[in-house]
Formats: structure tokens, sequence, C-alpha cells
């Protein structure tokens, strides 16, 4: 049986929920940053999104549960913007150069991811050791990184014995420090790390940093 407007019910039953669910997703990954684990509050996220707490538990089971799906989804967003760089047609310096400059872009534009990342580290990522999801989210990155430093080895390219992880470490280790220190690191030395004239120069001296450690330079 169809609706009026051809539509199936049970499949716009389907999309209902599916909009419904990414929604209070959506606001809970605000609420989560704004004020972490323990103090964020499912009343207010019920409000936020004109549901209640009752249908909040019928999609989630528990506060635990919605912060781990929370963490789930901004660890894929940034897990499907590293699968976007094209290692077959790109040199291993571009293809590195272009993977540090994407994740750059992505956690200046997502902050609540570093503050989801930062909050989950002082709970000693407790809660993301039970996501079955985030288990191996890790390894195609990884595996994308050896692929570029194994190309950048047989071109002759790169010459430092590095492994994917510590490219990786390097990486996220810049992205993630001129959001996450911020506050203090302008009160400490004066500049504004995130402001909009220190951005291509920092996304520039990234790439630039992590070509020249492959180097050996």
């Amino acid at each position: 049986m169809t609706s009026p407007s051809g539509t199936r019910p049970s499949a716009a039953r389907q999309r209902d929920a599916d909009r419904t669910r990414a929604e209070i997703l959506e606001v809970a990954q605000r609420v989560f940053a704004r004020d972490g684990y323990a103090g964020a509050r499912v009343d207010e996220i019920a409000d936020l999104t004109r549901t209640t707490k009752r249908m909040i538990y019928y999609y989630f089971g528990s506060k635990e549960q919605l912060y781990i799906a929370v963490l789930e989804k901004a660890y894929t967003e940034v897990r499907t913007v590293e699968r976007t760089v094209d290692v077959a047609h790109l040199a291993p310096t571009a293809a590195i150069r272009t993977l540090a400059e994407l994740t750059f872009d992505h956690h200046d534009a997502h902050r609540e991811f570093i503050k989801l990342v930062a909050i989950e580290n002082i709970h000693r990522g407790e809660h993301i050791r039970k996501s079955e999801v985030l288990a191996n989210l890790g390894t195609p990155v990884l595996d994308l990184i050896t692929r570029i430093l194994e190309a950048g080895r047989v071109s002759g390219e790169f010459d430092t014995e590095a492994d994917a992880i510590d490219v990786h470490m390097m990486i996220s280790a810049f992205c993630v420090f001129r959001v996450a220190n911020q506050h203090t690191f302008g009160a400490l030395f004066g500049r504004e790390m995130t402001a909009p004239q220190h951005r291509a120069k920092q996304r520039r001296m990234l790439g630039e940093m992590i070509v020249s450690y492959l180097r050996g330079s």
C-alpha cells in the first residue's frame, strides 16, 4: 500500500526516523562539545531537538550510547575526508602534502571534533574503547599513509624511516594543537593561532614540515 504521494508508509517512516536520529546527533555533538560528557544533559538535547528524552533513549539506549554515537559520527567524518586522497594519481610528496592539508582544513572547520577528542582524553578513552565502529576505523588512513611512504621510498623522494603512525601523529599534533590550545597559547604568547590571517601560513607550514621530515632535511 502506498500513500497519496506514492511513497510506501514504511519507507517514509524510515526516512523520518533517520532524520530524527541525525538531528539528535547533530545537537548532541554541540552539547557534548560545549559541556563535556558529565556536564551534558539529555533533557537539554531533547528540548533543542523538539523531541523527548524517552525518544532519545529509544534511538540510542542511554546517555553513554548517545555520546559514543557522537564520537563515531565525528571520527567517521574525518576518516571519510582522508579517503579522498587519490594516491594512485599523485606523486608521493604531493599525496602526503594533500593529506596533511585536508586534515588541517577538516580540523579547522570542525572545531567541535577537537573538543570531543579532548573530552574523551580526559576520560582516558573509556567510551571510545566500547565502540565496535571505532575499533578499526583508523586502519584505512594508516594503510593510505603506508602506501604513500612506500611509493616515496621507491621513487627516492623520502629518506626517513618513519612509519604511518609517526606521520599520522605529526599531522594530528599540529592540527589539533592550534585549535585545542588556542586560548592558553594566545594568553601566554599574544598570538591568536586560529585567526584568519595566520591560516594560509600554518597550512603551508604543516605541509612543509611533513615533507621536509620525510626527505630527511
